[in-house]
């Protein structure tokens, strides 16, 4: 198995969720992010959610794309089957309330891919996340959550390990639209 591309990206979970997301596709699906908050990580085939344990701390995505996708890793937290089409070939990495994460994903081209996300680190982000709001002083100074977010001593990660499986779903609205001007 050959490792074709890695995309690094650090994003803030808005509300708790990261969405990854392809530049066009229509944003939102509440039963598969019902079905995130049971798995960890879950998607309807065009948009995945990621639940975070906390909502402030910056997390780690790392996108690889392969040319078969490794089996996920003994000391992961967890892990589950992923599928995501995109049809433009950019991935969008999504902060649910704060907007899209600073970088786009470019994949090798578009298509639909498939593999596993996994995740490490989520628990302990999360226990420190809820440790540091229980012990936070009344008369604490300015910034001192912010420092406190900063100086967290595990990074949350979650990994999508994919593979190019077949080239994108033909478009039936575009046809459709296109009649419209004959």
């Amino acid at each position: 198995m050959a490792l074709l591309a890695e995309h690094n990206v650090t994003a803030t979970p808005g509300r708790r969720v990261l969405e990854v997301y392809d530049a066009d596709a229509f944003l939102g699906d509440g039963a598969a992010l019902d079905a995130g908050e049971v798995q960890v990580v879950a998607g309807n085939g065009y948009h995945l959610y990621l639940i975070s344990l906390q909502p402030d701390m910056r997390v780690q995505i790392t996108i690889r794309i392969w040319d078969t996708p490794p089996e996920p890793p003994a000391d992961a937290e967890g892990h589950v089957a992923v599928s995501l089409e995109s049809e433009t070939g950019i991935l969008v990495i999504g902060q649910l309330d704060r907007g899209p994460a600073p970088d786009d994903v470019v994949l090798p081209r578009p298509g639909v891919y498939e593999g596993n996300a996994w995740w490490t680190n989520r628990q302990a982000a999360g226990d420190y996340y809820d440790s540091t709001i229980a012990e936070l002083p009344e008369d604490a100074p300015r910034g001192w959550l912010t420092q406190a977010w900063h100086d967290c001593p595990v990074t949350e990660r979650y990994v999508l390990d994919l593979a190019y499986i077949r080239e994108p779903e033909p478009d039936d609205d575009d046809d459709e639209d296109d009649d419209d001007w004959a």
